[in-house]
């Protein structure tokens, strides 16, 4: 049984977790009403993620009273960054997928040896590419486009960033086994926690506050270093001291191999499916660059927009997975169905909500980016097109979420191949052919709503077709115990 107790106000973060161990880690997501668990599962996350994008945009507030060319290297590190990212996001759905399935299954040992494992591999990755990249810095970024008066700017920021890297992949990793455990709330408050210091030392570093010296770039990356060094010191003493996951790393190498091909299993196609968003992103952002500069001001408006309006629906991702490993290792069938009914449900109502609050507002909230009518007119349009969707997107991270849990990663891949390839550029050549920019926007929200139908429809059938006869006798065995 774990608990996690929050203390302390708007300046303050202590989180005490409380451990009753003994050798079983318990399956605490296979029991309860299934609404109620996800909902507390979800909610911490959301306060993360939000304190974590707040974080990204003061930084580059800061970084923007720099200077423009400071401002510009700085996006330029964008591609690299969300490129490791995505790698650490594609481990930590190996690891959590795997290491919540052993759970369910009720064999901790397993459970725990890769948890361990999942750290050396992540480690060893995080290592192996940031040392690379810190070699190859000049070349990289000059094949990006940047030009010979950024190139000083971005080796300031990359040659520290390059060494946080590490540090932020290996928490993602770590704090992906917690979220196995249904541990989602010390995630949301450790990320709560990281985004205050982080924003608390950006403006002492960068522009030396209080007599600390005035870094500039280099301050934003050593601010970034710190908070993340302090971050994995915290959740590696969680997972190895509070709750007892980690076991000794130098296992035998048949031990090793097996343990980091269940983890890349899911998380290498995991990682290829969050690249392909950023893929898409750029694909958009080409099509609308044909319309002129106030469709590519109105794009970015919308980029700020849209991912605030989509948190709840990442936080729910991310906490699908581990739920959906602990219930099929448990052989708990029926509470997989309650699962997707209840999330489908939500997505949908909860989508439309959004949706009408941002038709209602969009013109408002437009403005505060700035005053240019034909700017805040695209804006208002994408948000009045779009949004009927999000309901439907937020189907497609659940079902993604839920198969990559159940250790199937390639459903996922497709599905993020097929709404970029298949499904949206078709419909977006249609739509800009017909009716202009508007045409792109209603082929955004089509894609959503014919992926959404497609994906919750595989889930369904999978559930049913493929699960239902190999898990009865597991099924059969629980209700017997109860």
């Amino acid at each position: 049984m774990y608990t996690a107790r929050l203390f302390g106000d708007s300046t303050f973060l202590f989180c005490e977790i409380q451990a009753v161990m003994t050798h079983a880690l318990p399956a605490t997501l296979i029991e309860g009403k299934v609404s109620t668990q996800l909902k507390s599962l979800a909610l911490p996350l959301v306060w993360g993620l939000m304190a974590t994008m707040s974080l990204n945009a003061v930084e580059a507030l800061f970084i923007a009273h720099l200077g423009r060319e400071e401002l510009a290297a700085y996006s330029f590190t964008f591609p690299v960054i969300l490129v490791l990212t995505s790698l650490a996001i594609g481990l930590g759905a190996g690891t959590s997928s795997a290491v919540s399935r052993a759970i369910g299954e009720g064999d901790p040992d397993k459970a725990r040896r890769l948890a361990t494992d999942a750290m050396s591999l992540t480690l060893l990755i995080s290592v192996s590419v940031c040392l690379l990249g810190w070699l190859t810095l000049e070349p990289l970024f000059r094949l990006l486009g940047a030009s010979d008066v950024l190139i000083p700017h971005i080796r300031a920021y990359m040659s520290i960033w390059y060494f946080s890297a590490p540090c932020l992949m290996v928490p993602m990793v770590c704090l992906s086994a917690l979220r196995a455990m249904g541990m989602s709330q010390v995630q949301g408050y450790l990320m709560g926690g990281a985004a205050l210091l982080n924003v608390i030392l950006d403006p002492l570093l960068i522009f030396g506050l209080y007599g600390f010296p005035a870094l500039g770039l280099q301050g934003a990356a050593l601010a970034t270093l710190i908070t993340r060094a302090l971050m994995l010191v915290t959740a590696l003493y969680i997972l190895h001291v509070r709750v007892q996951m980690l076991v000794n790393p130098f296992a035998g190498w048949i031990k090793l191999r097996n343990s980091w091909a269940a983890i890349v299993e899911v998380g290498f196609p995991a990682m290829v499916a969050n690249v392909i968003i950023p893929f898409a992103s750029a694909i958009v952002l080409a099509m609308v660059a044909a319309y002129g500069t106030d469709a590519v001001a109105a794009l970015g408006i919308v980029m700020r927009i849209e991912p605030l309006a989509l948190i709840v629906f990442y936080a729910l991702s991310g906490v699908v997975g581990p739920f959906f490993g602990q219930n099929l290792g448990a052989g708990k069938v029926e509470r997989l169905e309650e699962a997707l009914k209840v999330l489908t449900l939500f997505c949908l109502g909860f989508g439309l909500v959004v949706a009408f609050v941002l038709a209602l507002f969009g013109q408002h909230i437009a403005g505060f980016f700035g005053g240019h009518a034909e700017v805040v007119a695209i804006t208002v349009t994408y948000l009045c097109i779009v949004p009927i969707s999000y309901g439907a997107y937020g189907v497609i991270m659940a079902v993604n979420a839920a198969f990559n849990g159940m250790g199937r990663p390639w459903p996922p891949m497709l599905l993020s191949a097929g709404r970029v390839l298949y499904i949206y550029l078709p419909l977006a050549w249609c739509g800009q052919y017909f009716w202009g920019i508007h045409g792109l926007f209603i082929a955004t929200a089509a894609a959503n709503l014919i992926l959404g139908a497609w994906a919750w429809c595989w889930l369904k059938r999978y559930i049913h077709k493929g699960l239902l006869p190999s898990t009865m006798a597991g099924v059969d065995i629980s209700l017997r115990e109860h």
